[in-house]
């Protein structure tokens, strides 16, 4: 094992191997393949989200003959080293592999192999094997790590990358010339390794020009700790390089607006911004403003080396051929956006007609991935906030890589051909074409006000649930912690951001847009939830209680759907606003004052803003509940007790009570209040608007009229 010393010479990468973990996995190769690949995925600087292969090569006995047979282990198409489990691994027979060999018709016709792979099978448990099968089938050695650090890519991509390989270390590590993943580069990786061979050198990586890194070991900690080293070595001789001949990136050309500017002018700038990339299909934002990304977009080299594009495929695959880079001085002329976003729609499909063969797919949406925006920071766009979060870190991978060739030669991107022969490859066709259907909600952006408990939080899963992103919000702090915690251990962190919220206050709804645009790009979809109870007969109530009640429920829904029109109508493809008012709304009952005609006017509330949004496509519905009674809030502050006295019953007979009165016998929960809302919003009533959905059990003095 390493000793102390050996561990602490690692400064740019993490070392995490355990060895008490280890140990209890000693014996298990498959076991300590997968503790390797989940440590190194574990780090980013090693290797982006999804990104490079890992791989070991065993003895086990063959299920037909029951004799040994020699199989390789190795990360399943579409995987992640970094949260791999053995279900995520292909199996299969090495020999067999290795045999495709001899029915290989040559490049031109590599893909054809992927499908053979299937008949080199072992585990029939396995995964699709990936296309980066062959080229560890095709080296000796037992663990193998194919990986995407930006410190080795930076030497892939630099002009004098060969150069820089061989003298940074001795010839210790080999280079092959950049070539698509295949079938054909395994053919190129055997040929490095034995053509160094016969020269008595004992390679211990080999280094992909545009590419990555491959290392190896006899054990998997010897592939592990080989690995950082020659990772460490690139990233420690970037390091003693920057700024030695020139500022990076030839220095500072604009300054960063600060912090609170910065991040005010990219939440007005987010929904329009959203609403030209979302020309074809909606899409979901992420802006990022960390240092590296600060200092690449003020950067005097942004305009030479952002049109380049990026070099691994994984960072062009997900980032498209180039960003977009606006001008922060023109943002405000009229007609600068749509020029802009024309030119580059243009340009796209130039790149697509000049590159495209007479099989490629159609041409895909032609609008950008990245936006850059000297000043302010990167926005990225894509069908779901985890592609577009992923676009964003493989672009800041992206500049990592740039910024360190550009400090030891001068960078290099792939050629266009090159580029469009990954992105419309067919085999990638294939795997996007096998991806499952979007949900409903894919691409869109939820606000429930009042969402961290009772009606609120069950729309708000509803919602989630259908493929929406979410904002959790609430007044209280408490409760909207407990809320997202119970949301990321169901949704995940892509599908849900919280804000405080406080609906009566304009201050606080303008500074909860601002987060959810910061967040996800815009808004599509606005529950206007949070709410209030009272019940008292007119003579107990005060203007205090009329004030209260007033301000949450009408002035409420006024200034949150004030707000987010003003975000609909900048990203210019609609939306939906849904109220979420009451039976009360149009049945009279004793004690019941302020809170009925809130109710009534939220109503007519709902109508008249349909009637004002129509033209920009902004649907107003209202949802009409009764007596939802479990997990809600308005059920506090004496309402309970107020309407049992109103009835002549208990409090513990409410819910019979209200389920008797209804024609269908029925209590009502929140879920229905919710089903009820995603109806309106899913789809199929995408025609209607200024209409009410009455979610009451059915009763009679509450349909309308």
């Amino acid at each position: 094992m390493a000793s102390l010393g050996t561990i602490q010479q690692f400064k740019h990468v993490s070392y995490l191997w355990d060895e008490a973990k280890a140990a209890e996995l000693a014996g298990d190769e498959v076991a300590l393949f997968i503790y390797r690949s989940n440590i190194l995925g574990a780090d980013l600087r090693l290797t982006n989200y999804g990104g490079g292969n890992t791989s070991v090569k065993i003895t086990d006995k063959d299920p037909l003959t029951q004799q040994e047979t020699n199989v390789m282990w190795i990360k399943g198409s579409g995987g992640d080293i970094g949260t791999l489990t053995k279900s995520g691994c292909a199996a299969l027979y090495l020999d067999r592999l290795r045999s495709l060999e001899n029915v290989y018709r040559g490049v031109e016709f590599e893909d054809e192999m992927v499908e053979l792979f299937n008949h080199c099978i072992f585990d029939l448990a396995s995964k699709a094997p990936s296309i980066d099968t062959p080229l560890h089938g095709f080296l000796p050695f037992k663990h193998i790590d194919h990986l995407h650090p930006d410190a080795a890519i930076a030497i892939c991509a630099a002009k004098d990358g060969k150069k820089i390989t061989e003298e940074l270390f001795g010839g210790e590590v080999g280079w092959v010339e950049w070539k698509r993943p295949g079938f054909e580069l395994g053919l190129e990786l055997r040929r490095c390794l034995e053509a160094n061979a016969a020269k008595g050198i004992a390679l211990k990586g080999i280094i992909l020009g545009s590419h990555g890194l491959f290392t190896w070991g006899d054990t998997s900690y010897e592939s592990y700790m080989n690995t950082l080293e020659v990772i460490e070595k690139c990233a420690q001789y970037l390091e003693d390089n920057y700024g030695k001949t020139r500022p990076i990136f030839g220095g500072t050309k604009i300054n960063s607006l600060e912090t609170a500017e910065r991040h005010k002018t990219a939440a007005k700038l987010a929904p329009i911004l959203r609403g030209y990339c979302s020309s074809e299909r909606k899409m979901v934002g992420h802006f990022s403003d960390t240092e590296t990304v600060l200092q690449f977009v003020n950067a005097n080299d942004l305009a030479k080396l952002a049109p380049m594009g990026t070099s691994c495929p994984d960072h062009f695959l997900r980032t498209k051929i180039a960003p977009l880079v606006l001008d922060p001085s023109k943002l405000d002329e009229k007609g600068y956006l749509d020029g802009v976003f024309a030119a580059y729609r243009a340009g796209y499909r130039e790149y697509y007609e000049a590159c495209k063969h007479p099989n490629s797919p159609a041409m895909r949406d032609p609008n950008p991935v990245v936006i850059l925006v000297p000043s302010v920071g990167m926005f990225t766009f894509a069908k779901d906030k985890t592609m577009a979060r992923l676009a964003s870190e493989y672009y800041i991978n992206a500049i990592n890589v740039m910024r360190g060739a550009e400090a030891i030669s001068e960078y290099t991107s792939l050629p266009h051909q090159e580029a469009f022969d990954i992105e419309y490859w067919l085999l990638e066709e294939a795997k996007l074409q096998r991806l499952p259907k979007p949900k409903p909600l894919s691409g869109r952006v939820a606000l429930v006000t009042g969402s961290a408990g009772g009606i609120g939080k069950a729309i708000a899963k509803k919602l989630a649930s259908e493929g929406a992103c979410v904002i959790l919000n609430d007044i209280n702090q408490e409760r909207l912690d407990g809320a997202k915690a119970e949301f990321l251990t169901t949704f995940g962190k892509d599908a849900v951001a919280t804000t405080l919220l406080d609906v009566t206050n304009s201050d606080s709804i303008e500074a909860a847009l601002a987060a959810t645009c910061l967040a996800f790009g815009g808004v599509d979809i606005v529950v206007n939830n949070a709410g209030i109870s009272l019940s008292k007969p007119i003579q107990d109530h005060t203007i205090a209680d009329w004030d209260k009640v007033y301000d949450i429920l009408v002035k409420g829904q006024f200034l949150v759907s004030r707000e987010a029109v003003a975000v609909m109508r900048k990203q210019g493809f609609g939306g939906d606003i849904v109220n979420i008012v009451s039976k009360n709304a149009v049945v009279a009952g004793p004690n019941n004052l302020a809170y009925g005609s809130a109710k009534s006017a939220q109503a007519h509330g709902t109508r008249l803003l349909a009637a004002e949004l129509g033209a920009d496509k902004i649907r107003v519905n209202m949802v009409n509940p009764d007596a939802v009674i479990a997990d809600s809030n308005i059920w506090a502050g004496g309402w309970a007790e107020g309407r049992a006295k109103a009835y002549g019953i208990t409090v513990e007979e409410l819910p019979a009570y209200y389920a008797k009165r209804t024609l269908l016998n029925e209590i009502i929960l929140p879920e229905d209040i919710a089903n009820a809302t995603f109806a309106l919003v899913g789809g199929l009533l995408n025609k209607s608007t200024g209409n009410a959905l009455n979610v009451d059990g059915g009763v009679a003095m509450g349909f309308l009229r």
